[in-house]
């Protein structure tokens, strides 16, 4: 993760690895075949960290849609920039690099389900109804994630509040089957 997460996906080569990790090539392959299985194996344990902070504040926050998506969102921020190699493997490299794209679309619907799931346990019956939670959930997922990459890479002037303030409205909108009051 450190060099992935500090270095161009490229130069995150079997032979940066090994003495980065103290370990000999020899141990390199008794876990990966190459570079192409280690990397989505780096995106994995950070998405599963992703997954963990996310659930957790659901889990322990009170109120409504807006005020859990709030509370999930900017711990999935929070966890992004309190670490800068998680932010750019998670949100930069994994866009960029060629053996991450296929993983990386398949993160992206997963997390799409799980937005789908957590909606309608919000929501109760005001949830939005298949096909329509994994359309929402998709759009949601994608569009923070690319909202994410942009303001990661500086491309994007705006400040950590209001990218949770409108992803949780976003979130609590666009997955309630009639949206009339959001907050």
């Amino acid at each position: 993760m450190d060099l992935l997460g500090s270095q161009e996906w490229r130069q995150t080569t079997m032979t940066a690895v090994c003495p980065r990790a103290g370990l000999t090539e020899r141990y390199f392959y008794e876990s990966f075949s190459d570079r192409d299985a280690l990397l989505p194996a780096v995106l994995d344990r950070i998405v599963s960290q992703i997954r963990d902070v996310g659930l957790h504040a659901l889990a322990t926050t009170d109120g409504d849609p807006y005020t859990k998506a709030t509370a999930a969102i900017s711990a999935f921020v929070d966890l992004l920039t309190n670490d800068p190699r998680i932010g750019r493997v998670a949100m930069l490299e994994s866009a960029a690099a060629d053996p991450l794209h296929a993983r990386r679309h398949e993160l992206l619907r997963e997390f799409a389900q799980l937005i789908a799931t957590h909606a309608h346990a919000l929501h109760g019956a005001d949830a939005l109804s298949p096909p329509h939670d994994q359309i929402a959930g998709l759009l949601l997922t994608s569009g923070l994630a690319e909202l994410l990459m942009a303001w990661l890479a500086g491309e994007l002037s705006v400040s950590r509040q209001d990218i949770i303030e409108v992803a949780a409205t976003q979130f609590a909108a666009a997955t309630r089957r009639n949206p009339t009051s959001i907050r």
